[in-house]
C-alpha cells in the first residue's frame, strides 16, 4: 500500500471516434484529456513509458466479428504497454517497480494487478519487453518453431523480415540451423540489413519486381518453411516455391488490413495438393505456455550478441496515432515504439 503522489490532473489518452473504411483517417481518432484515475483495491496506478502499436490493432477498429473484441467509440484505446507503478493497493506490486500490461495508448492506467506483469528493467530495456522479450517476439519463436514445426536444415522464407516479427523469424532460424533463410522488405536500405545485420542468406525488395521471381531467384531449392506476415502475392509465392511436406505459419496478412472489398486467395492452392503442404494460422494466445522456455533462450542470445534486434522509437503520446499509421505504411525498421 502507498499514499497517493503528486500526479498530474490530467492524462492524455487516444480515443476511437468512428470506425475506418479502407485506410484508417485522423478524423477517426481523437486525443482526449481525462483525469488521472484512482486504484482500487488490488489494483496499481502506472505511469506508461513505452507503448506499443501493431499491425493487428487495424482490425479491432472494426466492428466485425474477429479473435479479439473490437475497440469500443469514444473509449481509451487498448495496446500494450510498460510503465512504472506509481500508486500501488496490491500486494506483491509496490511503487517504483515496471510492468508490463495491456492499457496503452494512454499516459496513466488503473490495471488490475493480476493483469500486470512485473519486468526487471537491469535485465533488458524497458522497451525490450515490447517487441525482442515480448509478445511480437513470442510470436516470432511460437510461429516458427511450434505452428510451423521448423527443423534443422529446413530452407525459410519470411515476408515483412524486417519488421519486429520478421527478423527475429530469420534470426531463430539462423540460430536454430537453417539451411537458408530468405526475406522480404519494401526497401533497399531494409534490404541490405536483413543480410548484412541479421545475417539472412539473402533477401529482395517486393517493390523492384514480381514477388514469384524474386523468390524463385533467392530461393532455387525452394522453401520448406514460409512465415507469413503479408499474404497476397507473397502467400501465392511461397506456394509456388514449396518443398515437399511444406509448412506454412500464417501470422498476419497486412497487405489485405486495409481493403475495402475481400482479396482474392492465392490461385494456385492446388499446390498444396501436390507437394503435401500446409497452412496453418495461429494467434500467440495459444502459446503462452512457452513464455518461460523463450525468455530463457531468446534472452541468452541477445546476452551473448547473437540475436539482434532494432526499434523505431516516436516520442510523445501526441504521436501516437502517426507511429501506428507509419506501422500500417511498413514504415518502421523492427519494432515500433512510442515513448511517453
Amino acid at each position: 500500500m502507498t499514499d497517493t503522489p503528486q500526479l498530474p490532473a490530467v492524462s492524455r489518452e487516444w480515443h476511437l471516434t468512428g470506425r475506418p473504411v479502407g485506410w484508417p483517417k485522423p478524423e477517426d481518432f481523437a486525443l482526449v484529456e481525462a483525469e488521472v484515475p484512482q486504484p482500487g483495491e488490488g489494483q496499481v496506478l502506472v505511469r506508461n513509458k513505452y507503448v506499443s502499436v501493431d499491425p493487428y490493432m487495424r482490425g479491432r477498429m472494426s466492428a466485425a466479428k474477429s479473435y479479439v473484441a473490437p475497440f469500443e467509440l469514444n473509449q481509451p484505446m487498448q495496446g500494450g504497454a510498460v510503465g512504472e507503478v506509481v500508486v500501488s493497493h496490491a500486494e506483491g506490486i509496490e511503487a517504483g517497480d515496471h510492468v508490463l500490461h495491456f492499457l496503452g495508448w494512454r499516459e496513466y492506467a488503473v490495471v488490475d494487478a493480476k493483469q500486470a506483469v512485473k519486468v526487471d528493467p537491469e535485465a533488458a530495456p524497458l522497451s525490450a519487453y515490447l517487441g525482442v522479450l515480448g509478445m511480437t517476439g513470442l510470436t516470432a519463436y511460437a510461429g516458427l518453431l511450434r505452428t510451423a514445426a521448423f527443423k534443422e536444415g529446413d530452407s525459410v522464407f519470411v515476408s515483412g523480415a524486417a519488421g519486429a516479427v520478421g527478423s527475429q523469424v530469420g534470426q531463430i532460424a539462423k540460430l536454430k540451423g537453417a539451411s537458408r533463410v530468405i526475406g522480404s522488405a519494401g526497401s533497399d536500405e531494409k534490404v541490405k540489413l536483413l543480410v548484412e545485420e541479421y545475417g539472412f542468406d539473402a533477401a529482395f525488395n517486393y517493390k523492384s519486381g514480381p514477388v514469384s521471381e524474386q523468390l524463385g531467384e533467392a530461393a532455387p531449392d525452394g522453401v520448406d518453411v514460409y512465415f507469413d506476415n503479408v499474404g497476397g502475392d507473397h502467400l501465392e509465392a511461397a506456394i509456388g516455391r514449396l518443398n515437399r511436406d511444406g509448412r506454412i505459419a500464417v501470422c498476419g496478412m497486412i497487405s489485405v488490413y486495409n481493403d475495402t472489398e475481400p482479396a482474392p486467395g492465392p490461385k494456385n492452392l492446388g499446390r498444396l495438393i501436390q507437394t503435401r503442404g500446409r497452412i496453418q494460422g495461429f494467434l500467440v494466445s495459444d502459446h503462452y505456455d512457452l513464455q518461460q522456455q523463450f525468455v530463457q533462450e531468446v534472452g541468452g542470445w541477445i546476452r551473448s550478441g547473437e540475436l539482434k534486434y532494432r526499434e523505431t522509437v516516436v516520442e510523445g503520446i501526441e504521436n501516437n496515432l502517426e507511429a501506428f499509421l507509419g506501422v500500417l505504411r511498413g514504415d518502421n525498421t523492427g519494432k515500433m515504439i512510442v515513448k511517453l
